[in-house]
């Protein structure tokens, strides 16, 4: 089997993990970063190579071959592809700075859809199949465009929010972008290949954390002690709904003591979980949904307001928060920073290099 074909075979595969530490599979990541045509076409002008194949996959392999026989072909990728990551940001003529601003526009953090956030498949249980009559469905307009623009508004803000937050790694020294955009590496930071993820802190892991403390579920908890007031709410509603409405009632009534325990021990997994970052990164990558699964090298950005978690998604747009930290981070980064997270996914077993920087407010 030649060595491109083995690498390929090794990423096609999900095993990442083999790229890790190993020059060969190093330096084929770093040609699949500019095998698209146009930057596989400057990459050869450049640096004088000629390619003879007709595709650009057949161009892709003649490269890797050719540069294996290079001695200085790591640097000279290296150089180019940190060149070429301006392309990055001017390719969309994304203005920054009123990006910024424009995230302050959003003013509700809402999906449409159902709690997986599938509009389309929401749209067709709740409308489609549901409603026979076609007038009735006629009346439900304002409701589905109000559904539609929930999944749109979120979309946008998570979508420019990450790619903000990308780029402040990408133009730090230590980070080398993948400008052809490879699947499962947003990055190499000190020739480790990285796929970045920026999320909240995950409500699963806190309810299961939660109940560990409270003994019961963080909802039955609350009902009680709610209870114990004369407080009540119909257990008919979502579980959302039941959350807000007595966190809302015990404030109106100044049981805020309750709601204060509660924060307690929020916070405290939340301090857990940044003094054990392996645990909660070896759950991350064990609650994957399916069809994104992926066992690549991941540096998770997790954000958390630990004044109301619900507000969490704030913390996106706090780049005057997130920033520093970053540039903290990478400024001592070093080739002990990340840590070897085993985990099993649908019964096969993976490894990956991984860490975690914790943004809390």
């Amino acid at each position: 089997m030649k060595q491109f074909d083995k690498w390929d075979k090794a990423f096609r595969n999900q095993n990442l993990y083999a790229f890790n530490h190993n020059a060969d599979g190093l330096l084929w990541l770093k040609v699949r970063a500019v095998c698209r045509c146009k930057q596989i076409a400057q990459f050869v002008s450049m640096n004088n190579i000629t390619l003879t194949a007709a595709t650009i996959a057949a161009k892709n392999i003649e490269l890797y071959e050719k540069l294996q026989k290079v001695p200085n072909a790591m640097q000279l990728l290296d150089d180019y592809l940190k060149v070429k990551s301006h392309d990055w940001y001017t390719a969309l003529g994304v203005d920054e700075n009123r990006l910024k601003e424009d995230l302050y526009k959003v003013q509700y953090y809402a999906w449409g859809g159902d709690q997986n956030n599938s509009l389309d498949k929401y749209l067709i249980s709740k409308y489609v199949k549901a409603i026979s009559d076609y007038d009735k469905l006629v009346s439900q307009r304002e409701s589905i465009a109000l559904n539609a623009w929930k999944y749109v508004q979120n979309s946008w803000y998570n979508n420019w929010t990450s790619y903000l937050i990308e780029s402040l790694f990408k133009r730090h020294e230590k980070v080398i972008p993948a400008v052809g955009e490879i699947k499962s590496v947003d990055f190499f930071i000190a020739d480790t290949p990285i796929d970045l993820k920026v999320t909240f802190f995950p409500q699963q892991y806190m309810s299961g954390r939660l109940k560990d403390k409270l003994g019961k579920q963080e909802l039955t908890w609350l009902r009680q002690k709610a209870k114990e007031h004369g407080i009540v709410v119909s257990n008919t509603h979502p579980v959302s709904f039941q959350l807000y409405a007595l966190s809302e009632k015990l404030k109106e009534t100044e049981h805020t003591d309750i709601l204060e325990e509660l924060k307690t021990k929020r916070n405290e997994v939340i301090a857990e979980a940044r003094a054990n970052k392996v645990e909660l990164m070896r759950w991350l990558y064990a609650n994957q949904g399916e069809m994104r699964f992926g066992a690549e090298n991941r540096l998770f950005v997790v954000l958390a307001d630990t004044s109301d978690m619900n507000q969490s998604w704030k913390m996106k747009r706090a780049f005057s928060l997130i920033e520093p930290q970053i540039n903290h981070y990478l400024d001592g980064f070093n080739d002990n920073t990340l840590k070897e997270i085993d985990f099993t996914f649908k019964n096969n077993h993976y490894k990956s290099l991984a860490d975690i920087i914790f943004i809390v407010k």
